[in-house]
């Protein structure tokens, strides 16, 4: 019987430097910083509202914008299993029960936070990206302070003038005011939608939040749209019982709409 051998592969000067100079793609931050928030403070603003939304996705349910406006101070942390600690970062990143107790620590530790948002009626009278900047401006003017500067989570300036706004992809893992703004937008929202399922029960928009989870489908398809769903959504056409419900806007009010990912 022939033996099998194996033989190692040694690197060489070459493969080694190219190995070290590998552009690596840069790990993701475990907990939200200051980062973005330091480099607007020294270019001039010195009250500085993170901006994020929940429900964009949804088909049912409003859409829902918070700002949150910090001191630049070390933000609130939980206990951990083992003796660990969960810090602030984006909402979706975090435990139910752990997103819950960071929205009840929040309030009273930021400087000033505020809720905005828009109905799903809104949403099919004008656009979801409309919609988003009415939500967004609407969380903004009712802050007691007027931000200098407005940090949006995201590539696409949905809110424009006469706000200041810088867009950063990820800011809700990157920047603490972003990270407190997720946290309070969802925690906010899926209490809506709790408040909402025990009138329509067979939708469970309790567990689901509005989102086309199987059972939401199933009960679509079966007892049609509730007064709280989106009747632009294209989901409709999929369901020729209920296709007739669909409202079409005007070409026009679509222009500039952003995708709902």
């Amino acid at each position: 019987m022939r033996k099998r051998t194996t033989q190692a592969t040694q690197a060489t000067p070459a493969t080694a430097a190219a190995r070290a100079t590998r552009k690596e793609p840069p790990a993701e931050p475990r907990a939200a910083g200051y980062l973005i928030e330091q480099e607007l403070r020294a270019g001039g603003a010195r009250v500085i509202a993170g901006v994020d939304e929940v429900g964009r996705g949804a088909w049912a349910g409003p859409v829902v914008v918070c700002a949150a406006v910090t001191d630049l101070g070390p933000p609130p942390e939980l206990p951990g299993r083992g003796g660990t600690t969960v810090r602030l970062t984006d909402s979706k990143l975090l435990a139910r029960t752990h997103r819950e107790a960071f929205a009840e620590a929040l309030p009273g530790w930021l400087t000033c936070h505020a809720i905005g948002a828009s109905s799903a009626e809104e949403i099919d009278e004008v656009g979801m990206t409309e919609a988003l900047r009415r939500a967004a401006s609407r969380a903004l003017s009712a802050l007691p302070v007027r931000p200098d500067a407005v940090i949006l989570d995201g590539k696409h300036d949905f809110l424009r003038a006469p706000w200041r706004v810088r867009c950063e992809v990820k800011a809700d893992l990157r920047s603490v005011s972003v990270a407190a703004a997720s946290v309070l937008a969802k925690v906010h929202r899926d209490r809506l939608m709790a408040d909402l399922s025990p009138g329509h029960p067979a939708y469970d928009f309790a567990g689901n939040a509005g989102y086309p989870s199987p059972v939401h489908q199933a009960a679509l398809a079966e007892h049609g749209p509730t007064p709280h769903h989106r009747l632009s959504w294209s989901y409709l056409d999929d369901l020729p019982k209920w296709r007739h419900l669909r409202r079409h806007r005007d070409p026009l009010a679509a222009s500039g709409q952003l995708t709902l990912l």
